[in-house]
């Protein structure tokens, strides 16, 4: 009898197991993580009688979580990569809302710059139309001003979520840690603690979701973490922990460090995955492209028409003055360069703009190798400039000038970047990522738009062929100097050998390098360059003349400001061709529009993946209330069964003693 009891009530125990496993799950159903439960059961071994092997009843061995792990990696890592996507997809979507926007973008600003000159071409003494060019100006350097500050927002914002974010994975981090600590203590009980395992898991998922991490198994049960190239974040039970904190090289724009104990390691560069991995890829690839391309854009812009409106003559008769603020002054200086902390010397580095034409949308890393000589790393294509030092003249090999960049000493005058500076020092170089925010229009009276050259030409009275010599125009970088021009008389004889030759003061005739009838040539006044055409048919002897005294009423310099809308002005160095001012802005929204466009596709297959993975995981793992159900009606009534077993017994065990009184 006591052999059918003994059996009925390991029945008992086990459907009674069965029935808490199975109540288990179905409450956790909608618990994140949480893998379905299910008892293994096995016979009790046997026991010997005369009649054979006799069973002894069951028990329940274990109680094991259905679990994948490659499903599970797959849920992770696919987590890390959609969050990743997202992040960057969120950010870019932004931008390219503001840059192709008609109310805030350049493109609208810059083609009512221009529309305004055209207008002042057509009357260039109207002090009205002088009026709206110089507001459309105003409004351009707005707009300027408007998307860098809408791009200074969004970098702020990504600091701000830099900051959130290493909080969460650093609070994730000791929390993981902890479930180590707990599983290692409670496996070494013989059974694995399974809602202490699923917990560790969705605590490594969310960790995914902020930054991509690499899980490495170890014997006592407990994983290890690492990002980037193989930077611990746990250990057993021990975590490091993200910290988001001011750059070395710009405290504007927050660094990520691994902080482990006393030491933090900066890891900025080897973040990859989670949502952390995706603000910095676009911060790097994207929103430093937007603020140096905009920024070499107002540059140029400011550049371009201060040095036209140099080469001409405003309603005064006086020679033109700049209507953007100058791009070497203070307010641009101070931006360009910062020293890394540790640098030896506390010297400034001053980074002046020599040809805006030149210029790139890249960043430098600067170097110093001795107290005056440096190399420079571009941090666009990674290539190393240089060798240069500081004292080298122009001309000489290692003149401080690279990419439209000048740091040579004293072009400015004395002390221009005179130091000290201490071998090892390093600097970061942002020549054009603040000068959007800079730029400003500083001339206010409409009068001293210079919209006219200073010069015309007149044809000699005997001549008896059909040429004519257009205007000169200024063609040197300087500033017109109209007080050595004013004086000057200048003639022009045309020869029967088809030469050139003109006078200065009744000087000498000096012939014409390079001249050929309806082509520019060029000629030195007074040590400055111009550039003139004799077209139509000029005949020998033929004769021309200007005069610098007049030409304060009339439009030509006007005409060679409004060139400048097709001009190619941007990125023609390394002899490249270049592009033009209304390109280049074009060529920025058309690239972002790019990484959208590309980004969107990235984040709807990435999502797609991750619903999958997660599906493929959760057919596996995750609770099915049908099934459960089932499997409750199941062990309920092997309950009873079991109870009913030990009713038998029982009945049994009663009639046999009743039978015996």
């Amino acid at each position: 009898m006591a052999d059918l009891f003994n059996i009925g009530l390991s029945g008992l125990r086990a459907a009674q197991t069965n029935l808490s496993v199975t109540g288990q799950n179905i409450t956790n159903v909608n618990t994140p993580g949480y893998s379905r439960q299910t008892a293994l059961q096995t016979a009790n071994p046997p026991g010997y009688t005369g009649a054979g092997y006799m069973g002894t009843g069951t028990k329940v061995v274990d109680v094991q979580r259905i679990y994948n792990q490659f499903l599970t990696n797959q849920v992770r890592s696919t987590t890390s990569a959609a969050a990743e996507v997202a992040a960057y997809n969120t950010q870019i979507e932004e931008l390219n809302s503001t840059l192709s926007s008609t109310a805030s973008g350049i493109t609208t600003g810059m083609q009512n710059y221009f529309d305004a000159l055209q207008t002042a071409i057509e009357d260039p003494a109207s002090l009205p139309a002088r009026q709206l060019f110089l507001s459309e100006a105003q409004g351009l350097a707005g707009r300027f001003n408007s998307v860098h500050q809408q791009l200074d927002t969004q970098n702020r914002f990504l600091n701000q979520q830099m900051t959130g974010i290493t909080e969460q994975v650093s609070r994730l981090a000791q929390s993981v840690a902890g479930f180590n600590e707990a599983i290692s203590k409670a496996a070494a009980n013989g059974a694995m603690p399974n809602d202490l395992l699923d917990a560790r898991d969705e605590a490594i998922r969310q960790l995914s979701e902020y930054v991509g991490v690499t899980v490495v198994a170890q014997d006592d049960n407990s994983v290890n973490l690492f990002i980037g190239s193989g930077q611990p974040l746990v250990v057993g039970k021990e975590a490091s922990a993200l910290r988001a904190a001011p750059g070395r090289a710009d405290p504007g724009r927050l660094d990520i460090q691994l902080v482990s104990g006393g030491t933090a390691q900066d890891v900025t560069s080897l973040i990859h995955g989670g949502e952390l991995g995706g603000l910095l890829n676009y911060r790097g690839d994207v929103l430093d492209l937007a603020f140096n391309a905009l920024g070499r854009m107002s540059l140029s812009i400011a550049n371009e028409f201060n040095q036209q409106l140099g080469k001409g003559l405003d309603l005064n008769g006086q020679v033109g003055t700049d209507l953007f603020g100058d791009i070497n002054g203070p307010e641009y200086l101070e931006q360009r360069s910062r020293g890394r902390e540790g640098n030896r010397s506390e010297a400034t580095l001053d980074v002046r703009i020599g040809d805006t034409s030149a210029l790139t949308t890249s960043d430098y890393e600067l170097t110093f190798t001795s107290d005056t000589e440096f190399t420079v790393r571009r941090a666009g294509d990674g290539r190393v400039l240089g060798h240069f030092d500081l004292t080298a003249e122009e001309g000489q090999p290692g003149h401080a000038v690279f990419d439209g960049l000048d740091l040579s000493r004293g072009g400015e005058g004395k002390g221009f970047n005179a130091g000290p500076y201490r071998e090892g020092d390093r600097y970061l170089l942002t020549p054009t990522r603040s000068a959007a925010k800079d730029l400003t229009v500083d001339m206010t009276d409409p009068r001293k738009l210079a919209f006219a050259v200073a010069g015309a030409t007149s044809a000699g009275a005997g001549n008896t062929g059909t040429g004519t010599l257009s205007p000169p125009a200024l063609t040197t970088p300087a500033r017109l100097d109209l007080a050595a021009l004013k004086d000057v008389s200048v003639s022009f004889s045309y020869g029967a050998d088809g030469v050139l030759s003109f006078t200065v003061d009744g000087n000498d005739a000096v012939a014409v390098e390079e001249f050929e009838v309806g082509k520019p040539f060029k000629v030195t006044i007074e040590g400055q360059e111009f550039s003139m055409t004799l077209s139509g048919l000029p005949k020998a002897g033929d004769t021309f003349a200007i005069d610098f005294s007049t030409g304060i009423a009339d439009n030509r310099n006007a005409l060679a400001l409004s060139e400048l809308q097709n001009r190619a002005v941007l990125a023609k160095g390394e002899n490249a061709r270049g592009f033009s001012l209304l390109d280049g802005y074009g060529d920025l929204v058309q690239k972002v529009a790019t990484f959208t466009a590309q980004s969107r596709t990235e984040a709807q297959a990435n999502q797609s993946m991750l619903v999958q993975a997660t599906n493929n995981r959760n057919s596996v793992s995750a609770v099915n209330l049908d099934e459960e159900a089932a499997n409750l009606i199941q062990f309920e009534q092997y309950y009873n069964a079991s109870a009913q077993i030990i009713q038998v017994a029982r009945t049994v065990f009663d009639t046999l003693i009743s039978t015996m009184r």
